[in-house]
């Protein structure tokens, strides 16, 4: 069946000779692995791997069946042209880090239109951001909110915070509670927007502490979740 579809590229990889598996996070079906026959074979053909970018937003027609895991793609174009992800070498780098992320959070193939249109839209204002080395972190804390772990508010005001139960506490009582900078910063996120994000100064270290937290915060929610690869390139980046 052809039907028009939008989607986000999370990862692609290279299958025999000349054709390419992508994975994208579709507005209408949730995750889709598609199999794109020869688009490697030729100059012309080569050309087109530039839609299928790390994070790249598509719209494209499908055929899609139901009995099959890999699907097909034609007419594919960009839905929104990025001006700066991947030509801006630090943007590029959280694009790396995020895609491989969502590659391990995102699993569900059945369509999730206000995940799909937060991706969609937080992804346009790094594209359009001039200040942006704390984007992932408010990126990866508001995704926990589609996810089903985002922390629980009621009790902001708490000197800890459980990463287990999600909950803040008045008492210190579990190896995953955390408290100082890292706490003071995850209240800061929890009630900023991403055209606000600039207000909150965080240097090189507290980032990268703060983003071990929110790893680690996935890793105790997301059976099998890993810390991505492209954490240290990451890390190097925004030393």
């Amino acid at each position: 069946m052809f039907a028009k579809n939008q989607g986000i590229v999370l990862s692609k990889l290279k299958y025999r000779d000349h054709d390419l598996i992508v994975k994208c996070y579709t507005k209408e079906r949730g995750v889709v692995t598609y199999l794109l026959r020869g688009v490697l074979k030729s100059r012309k053909g080569s050309s087109k791997t530039i839609y299928y970018q790390a994070l790249s937003q598509l719209s494209f027609e499908e055929n899609f069946k139901t009995n099959r895991s890999l699907q097909g793609i034609k007419e594919v174009k960009f839905s929104y042209i990025y001006r700066t992800v991947h030509s801006n070498i630090y943007k590029s780098s959280i694009a790396l880090f995020l895609s491989e992320v969502l590659v391990h959070t995102l699993k569900e193939e059945e369509k999730n239109e206000s995940l799909f249109n937060y991706l969609e839209i937080a992804l346009q204002y790094l594209d359009s951001a001039d200040q942006f080395s704390n984007f992932h972190l408010l990126f990866l804390l508001k995704l926990t909110r589609y996810l089903g772990f985002l922390p629980d508010s009621i009790n902001i005001e708490q000197p800890y915070f459980n990463m287990e139960s999600g909950i803040f506490e008045s008492t210190n009582h579990s190896i995953y509670s955390i408290s100082g900078e890292n706490l003071t910063l995850l209240k800061q996120l929890l009630g900023t927007n991403f055209d606000a994000l600039n207000s909150i100064k965080i240097n090189a270290k507290q980032r990268r502490e703060f983003l071990n937290v929110l790893l680690h915060y996935f890793e105790l929610h997301l059976d099998g979740f890993k810390k991505p690869k492209s954490l240290q390139v990451l890390n190097e980046v925004f030393h």
